[in-house]
């Protein structure tokens, strides 16, 4: 949708203001020309338009879906099967390839693991990481189960973990959702993360720690972190205490 409002009978030099708001598919085009009551009738309109916007787009933006399509010319080490690449695969470098050029984010499931369903219709089971490579899609949790355990099975000297956040529930679709998963490794004496859903083929670090990766992680997706737990495993998050985000010392 485009919108382009101007003044009739102003001449084409005259002196206006042009805005410009673009989000995915919608191009809001506002020229404000001449003066008085006209142009307090553009502000309302502006005003509107950029709320309509922000509403359109807020949650698509707020979830745990890529940010980016995938890409599958993404240069990647292909198996025949699972077993098969837990022979080929050596690196998280070669797991998260495989990654960028193959998952597709499963909506209708991700709608499925909100807490609003779960509590309605019970918990919802696992991908197995052969299930999940068969299928080359999922949703947060079955993309860092992937991960992990496949990196524990190729090199577990980088001591893979999960990463648990628990952000400020937000409502997608009137469906509660607070929790995101990812995983974790070490090179180094460093941490990395990666197997992140909302960017699938990228790796963030190196990082001191993980409370260092957690405060840039929540400036990137511009939603409260409330607390965070590494684990070894997801099934166990429940036992494990939750870190809470502290601010950053000041130096």
């Amino acid at each position: 949708m485009r919108i382009l409002i101007f003044r009739k009978g102003i001449k084409h030099d005259a002196k206006h203001l042009r805005r410009r708001f673009t989000q995915a598919s919608l191009t809001f085009i506002v020229e404000y020309r001449g003066q008085g009551m006209f142009n307090n009738i553009l502000l309302v309109l502006l005003f509107f338009v950029t709320c309509l916007s922000n509403v359109l787009h807020g949650a698509e933006d707020s979830s745990d879906a890529p940010e980016y399509a995938r890409d599958p010319k993404t240069v990647f080490k292909a198996a025949e099967s699972y077993e098969h690449a837990l022979q080929v695969w050596k690196t998280p470098e070669e797991i998260t390839a495989w990654i960028a050029a193959n998952f597709s984010y499963d909506m209708a499931r991700a709608t499925r693991f909100s807490e609003t369903l779960i509590a309605k219709q019970g918990p919802l089971a696992i991908y197995t990481p052969s299930e999940f490579f068969a299928t080359k899609s999922g949703v947060c949790i079955d993309l860092s189960r992937f991960a992990v355990e496949t990196l524990r099975a190729i090199d577990p000297q980088t001591d893979p973990r999960y990463i648990l956040i628990e952000f400020n529930p937000i409502q997608i679709g009137g469906n509660i959702f607070r929790r995101h998963w990812l995983g974790s490794f070490k090179r180094n004496g460093k941490t990395y993360f990666f197997a992140d859903s909302k960017r699938p083929g990228f790796i963030d670090g190196p990082y001191n720690d993980t409370p260092e990766f957690i405060h840039e992680y929540e400036r990137y997706r511009n939603r409260k972190i409330v607390s965070f737990r590494e684990v070894g495993s997801f099934q166990k998050h429940q036992r494990t205490p939750a870190l809470k985000l502290k601010a950053p010392e000041k130096r």
